[in-house]
């Protein structure tokens, strides 16, 4: 059975981008799914001094090798002023200093939601340049706007937009 590595972009514990990605995740039959929360992964800001003195933490390391484990990684990025957010992008940041492509060509859902109009549509645009150069392999991608209206005790209620989900799911496990 494929293996499907779950997270959000995100370390707050209400994550609306948590709530979409493990929605997703569970539109999947046949697979297992293994949920991440990067606040179980705790990095010091990355910094090259850090580095040098201290070397790689162990938990981007155990972060990493969550990663590379999965057949499937569905990730949801939140957006803070218009990119990824300081959790998010300081992990990627350590897991970056051990292997650049640190995607490992695994097939991606790549994710993001946010209250607003736009559901997260900038920090979707720059993960999915810059992802690629990384490992990147994004098979399907999904942006939710106004996710207060359209996703309601756990279930995404906008028929269009459950529809267009369900899409891009299918293009994920097609690719698996």
């Amino acid at each position: 059975m494929k293996q499907i590595i779950v997270f959000a972009g995100s370390n707050s514990k209400a994550s609306i981008n948590k709530q979409l990605a493990v929605y997703a995740a569970h539109l999947i039959e046949n697979v297992n799914i293994t949920l991440l929360d990067l606040n179980n992964f705790e990095l010091p800001l990355y910094g090259i001094d850090y580095e040098n003195e201290n070397g790689i933490p162990e938990n981007a390391h155990k972060l990493l090798e969550a990663i590379k484990s999965a057949d499937g990684l569905i990730l949801s990025l939140a957006e803070h002023n218009g990119a990824y957010s300081a959790v998010f992008k300081n992990s990627f940041d350590w897991m970056s200093r051990i292997d650049n492509k640190l995607w490992s060509n695994i097939p991606m859902l790549l994710m993001a939601t946010s209250p607003g109009g736009r559901g997260g549509a900038t920090v979707l645009g720059i993960a999915k340049d810059r992802f690629p150069y990384m490992g990147g392999h994004i098979v399907a991608d999904f942006s939710l706007p106004l996710f207060n209206d359209n996703f309601i005790k756990g279930k995404l209620i906008n028929k269009d937009l459950n529809e267009k989900l369900k899409e891009q799911v299918k293009a994920f496990q097609d690719a698996l």
